[in-house]
C-alpha cells in the first residue's frame, strides 16, 4: 500500500495515514523520536476503524517516514507540522491524543486552533521536557558542549543514542505551556503511569494542577511505564477517548 504524504506549506513531506468515518475524529499525536506505526497509534487506527470513527496518525518531520533529519528540527516545527496536518487532513473539530511529547504538542495545538479542539487525552505527557528534564539535568560539561559544539548524545532505553541540539534547547524555550495560563474548555484526561522512568508523576501533577477548565480528570496507573502499552493500559486509552468523545457529544 503507497503511503500517503502532505506536502506540507513548510516544504516539509508529512507522512500519514487516515481512516474515513464519523466525527468528532481522532488524532494521534507521537512522542519523541517515535513515529505513526507504534503501538498505541495502530491499537486506536483499529478501534477507530471498527468503531466507524475518522481517524489520522503522521509523522513529524525527520520522523518516521517524513522528510528531513530528526536532528534538524525542534518543538516548533513538530507543532507546525501537527497544526497543518490537523488542519488539511480532518474536518470538524477532533479529539487528540498526546503520547508523551505528543501531549506538549497536543497543548500547542489546543492554543493556536482551538476551534478544531473537541476533547485532549494525554499519555505520560511531558509538556515543556526539553527545558525542565533535559536542559535541568544536563551537567555543567553537558551544558558546555551543548553550546559550544551544538550537540550532546544522551543514551536512551529505546535504542540509539539521542542527540540534542542546541536548537532544540533554544527553540523549546519559546513554546513552553506551563510559564503561562492554559485553559481548557473541552473535556481532558490525562493518563499516567506510576513507574515511568522517563516523565515523572510530579510532572502530570503540575499539568494538572496548571489546566484551568471545568471538565479536566488525572488518572494514575499503578506499576505502567512509560510505553503505557500492555493490554490494560490500552483499555483504559480506548476508554478515556471514548468518554471524552462522549462528553463532547454531550452524552
Amino acid at each position: 500500500m503507497a503511503q500517503d504524504f502532505l506536502e506540507a506549506r513548510t516544504g516539509r513531506r508529512i507522512a500519514y495515514d487516515r481512516t474515513d468515518g464519523e466525527g468528532p475524529g481522532v488524532v494521534f499525536l507521537g512522542g519523541f523520536k517515535s513515529d505513526k506505526e507504534g503501538t498505541k497509534a495502530l491499537f486506536l487506527e483499529a478501534w477507530a476503524r471498527e468503531s466507524g470513527r475518522a481517524f489520522l496518525r503522521f509523522d513529524y518531520s525527520g520522523h518516521g517516514a517524513s522528510s528531513g533529519n530528526f536532528t534538524d528540527g525542534a518543538i516548533g516545527d513538530w507543532a507546525e507540522d501537527a497544526v497543518e496536518a490537523i488542519s488539511t487532513l480532518t474536518e470538524g473539530p477532533q479529539v487528540l491524543v498526546g503520547s508523551s511529547m505528543g501531549g506538549w504538542i497536543s497543548l500547542l495545538c489546543a492554543r493556536r486552533i482551538p476551534e478544531r479542539l473537541a476533547g485532549l487525552v494525554t499519555i505520560a505527557a511531558a509538556p515543556d521536557f526539553t527545558e525542565d528534564s533535559m536542559w535541568a539535568g544536563f551537567s555543567d560539561d553537558q551544558r558546555a558542549q551543548l553550546m559550544d559544539e551544538g550537540q550532546v548524545a544522551l543514551p536512551s532505553d529505546y535504542g540509539e543514542d539521542y542527540v540534542i541540539t542546541r536548537r532544540l534547547i533554544e527553540e523549546g524555550r519559546q513554546n513552553l505551556v506551563l510559564r503561562s495560563p492554559l485553559r481548557l474548555d473541552v473535556p481532558v484526561r490525562m493518563l499516567q503511569g506510576t513507574a515511568d522512568a522517563d516523565v515523572e508523576m510530579s510532572v502530570a501533577l503540575r499539568l494538572l494542577d496548571h489546566l484551568e477548565g471545568g471538565d479536566i480528570r488525572l488518572t494514575l496507573v499503578k506499576g505502567a511505564d512509560h510505553r503505557f502499552s500492555d493490554d490494560a493500559c490500552l483499555a483504559l486509552i480506548r476508554t478515556s477517548v471514548e468518554e471524552v468523545l462522549a462528553r463532547a457529544a454531550g452524552a
